[in-house]
């Protein structure tokens, strides 16, 4: 069992029935010594966001999740189609909300990592940082700085990412999928 104080970002709870990822968590002292965790939960089957004030003495069952290799087959009107690994026979389907931001960096036929509760597999999770090609990218002007000294570039995804001035269409980049933030330019 976890207490409120155990409410941490990334960690799986069972919250009325469903399983919640805790997105964010904010621990805030009232009056007297008494605190309250303000958490903002998604729930993995509906992809709904919720926030809630968790105080003293609530405990929580930590979602029993078990994790397994899936593969991303293709994506037709918002349904996106995966298969296990092991056994491509054994598909299912995920919406865009299920998801979540990380849906943007989904490529044909990645490996990723799926997350089942009661046999049902409920969420996806991709690895941190991942390499995209870049296949748009504005020119950089070199006295434009009120941007930054930086550009949006379209990844071979659809994804528009905010890069260096000096990244070019073709090159291939590494960017965090859980922040969406350029990382380096790979070097070939």
């Amino acid at each position: 069992m976890l207490s409120h104080v155990d409410l941490k970002k990334g960690v799986y709870i069972v919250y009325e029935g469903m399983p919640y990822l805790i997105l964010e968590n904010a621990l805030m002292f009232k009056g007297r010594g008494s605190s309250v965790m303000q958490a903002k939960l998604r729930n993995l089957k509906t992809g709904n966001i919720l926030s809630r004030a968790f105080h003293t003495g609530e405990n929580f069952e930590e979602a029993d999740l078990e994790k397994l290799q899936v593969t991303f087959i293709y994506e037709n009107k918002g349904k996106y189609v995966f298969s296990e690994t092991n056994n491509p026979s054994k598909r299912f389907e995920l919406t865009k909300e299920q998801i979540g931001p990380q849906v943007e960096f989904l490529i044909l036929n990645i490996v990723v990592e799926g997350l089942r509760f009661k046999e049902e597999i409920l969420a996806i999770s991709l690895p941190i940082k991942m390499n995209f090609t870049v296949k748009e990218a504005p020119p950089g002007i070199k006295g434009d700085r009120a941007v930054g000294g930086t550009k949006g570039v379209t990844l071979e995804t659809g994804a528009v990412v905010q890069v260096p001035l000096f990244v070019d269409i073709g090159e291939v980049i590494e960017v965090n999928t859980q922040t969406g933030e350029y990382m380096r330019r790979i070097q070939e």
